[in-house]
């Protein structure tokens, strides 16, 4: 019995081949087509788990104009795979643009579990899970940068970034400047491949390792941030962000202070009774 019609999102490894899945490499056989960010990357995958299926290229520069071609595809009744380079598509690579489609056309788009450098490095950093933000790469103008970061500076959660290895001293600095110098980063660098680190510590710590170090400069980087902690204040009340405050505002314009307060705590995961004081603090 051939595979249901549909556009299967199907991670590959990051690093350890092993990691691709035995259902992935069924669907990947199976499949009459396997859209590949690059067909000479994926083909050496491809070729070690002995797929033979046929291959198009889709990329940042021809997927909208592919995604068409594809959906005809699925018209004529075939199963398309799509893979990235490597990772869970679509994260920080193309295919958004082809699942828009695919699901406006009426097609079914089926994922598989798997790799992703993002979710496999946060596991092991010791930063808080719970709640945090993958935030692709930094702009890599330094300006950019800052802006991006400024943007970020009271967000609590974990920030998680993809960087190169070419800029990783400058973003490294450039979280030093807008965030702090004790911001508590984790750098993982190579992971599940042979070379695999992690470096931690306050951000400057960790730049002056990354930059004394030519190796910690090379190789696929995910690098993480421990998120905004606020200033205590007296009797150890936190001080709550500018951003939070505006929001409480806002809605206080329109909603009793209490309501208002608790759609804030809602928001930005924080205590509502803290809110409303701090309302009532501020006078409104």
């Amino acid at each position: 019995m051939g595979l249901p019609v549909a556009l299967y999102i199907v991670p590959t490894p990051i690093g350890n081949l092993e990691d691709l899945s035995s259902r992935a490499i069924t669907i990947l056989k199976q499949v009459s087509l396997i859209a590949c960010e690059d067909t000479r990357h994926s083909g050496k995958l491809l070729s070690h788990f002995s797929i033979e299926t046929k291959k198009i290229a889709l990329h940042d520069h021809n997927e909208r104009d592919r995604s068409q071609w594809i959906i005809q595809k699925l018209t004529n009744g075939e199963a398309v795979a799509l893979i990235s380079d490597a990772g869970t598509p679509l994260i920080s690579d193309p295919g958004y643009h082809l699942v828009s489609q695919v699901r406006a056309a009426g097609f079914d788009v089926t994922p598989l579990p798997g790799p992703c450098a993002a979710i496999t490095a946060l596991s092991a950093s010791g930063l808080p899970s719970d709640r945090f933000s993958f935030e692709g790469f930094l702009p890599s103008k330094e300006k950019g940068r800052a802006d991006k970061l400024t943007d970020l500076k009271e967000d609590p959660r974990t920030l998680i970034f993809y960087e190169s290895p070419h800029r990783i001293v400058q973003s490294l600095t450039s979280i030093a400047a807008v965030l702090g110098d004790d911001r508590e980063v984790v750098m993982a660098r190579e992971v599940t491949k042979i070379f695999e680190t992690f470096l931690s510590g306050p951000v400057v710590d960790v730049l002056e390792r990354v930059t004394n170090d030519a190796n910690q400069q090379r190789g696929e980087i995910v690098l993480m941030c421990h998120g905004y902690r606020s200033p205590k204040l007296e009797g150890d009340e936190q001080a709550i962000p500018t951003k939070v405050m505006q929001t409480l505002t806002l809605l206080n314009e329109e909603l009793p202070l209490k309501k208002a307060a608790a759609i804030t705590a809602e928001i930005y995961g924080l205590k509502k009774n803290a809110l409303y004081k701090q309302g009532l603090a501020a006078g409104l």
